[in-house]
């Protein structure tokens, strides 16, 4: 019996010491146990999302910075802004850690020529799509140049996309991407309502009627 207990009493103070032998934390740099750690960039754009250049005016880029951690490292930009041509321009920003991981954000370049009569219309207001219960929401952002919310109409959209009115009531949506795809219309008349055409590979060509809330 009292070898039995010499044994149970062993086993125990190994339990004992196994249990009290505490997990090694030094890993290498970078790594914790076999997984590498990596630190994602963080990109900031400096000024507006949207900004708006008269044809024939200058185009100055605030930029942007990015970093990982406390470093700061080189942001690409994708797009240029041509003021000789009235358009929406889009700039994109990229930067990426050692690792390949990367950030992006955009900015909307609208480049306006009005006529005195395009520049002094004003089609701010909510616009209903027929069957719908929701608004786009049309805003004069400058002269002749507005935002669109929701320009589809639908429910729950938040996206949006630039008009420019280049004269008379005639809008021109160049191309842009939207939650509902590609917009690219002309809007011939605001009067008491508007209409346009959609066309993407998901949709295919659609018409869209709205009225003046």
């Amino acid at each position: 019996m009292k070898r039995y207990l010499n044994i149970i009493a062993i086993g125990l103070l190994s339990m004992s010491l196994f249990s009290c032998k505490k997990d090694s934390f030094d890993y290498p740099e970078g790594m914790v146990g076999i997984s590498k750690v990596t630190v994602f960039p963080i990109l900031q754009v400096k000024g507006d999302k949207y900004m708006y250049v008269a044809k024939g005016g200058t185009f100055t880029d605030p930029g942007a910075e990015a970093s990982v951690g406390d470093a700061a490292i080189d942001v690409k930009i994708d797009g240029a802004v041509n003021t000789g041509a009235a358009g929406v321009y889009t700039l994109n920003y990229s930067a990426a850690n050692a690792d390949g991981f990367s950030a992006t954000s955009p900015r909307y370049v609208v480049v306006y020529d009005t006529k005195p009569d395009a520049a002094a219309n004003d089609y701010s207001g909510s616009y209903k799509r027929a069957g719908f219960e929701t608004f786009a929401v049309w805003k004069k952002v400058a002269p002749g140049v507005y935002t669109i919310t929701n320009p589809g109409g639908a429910v729950g959209n938040t996206d949006v996309v630039i008009g420019i009115n280049p004269s008379g009531s005639s809008i021109q949506i160049p191309q842009q991407d939207s939650a509902v795809g590609p917009f690219k219309s002309t809007v011939a008349t605001m009067a008491g309502g508007y209409s346009w055409a959609l066309t993407n590979a998901g949709y295919g060509a659609q018409s869209r009627s709205f009225t003046k809330q």
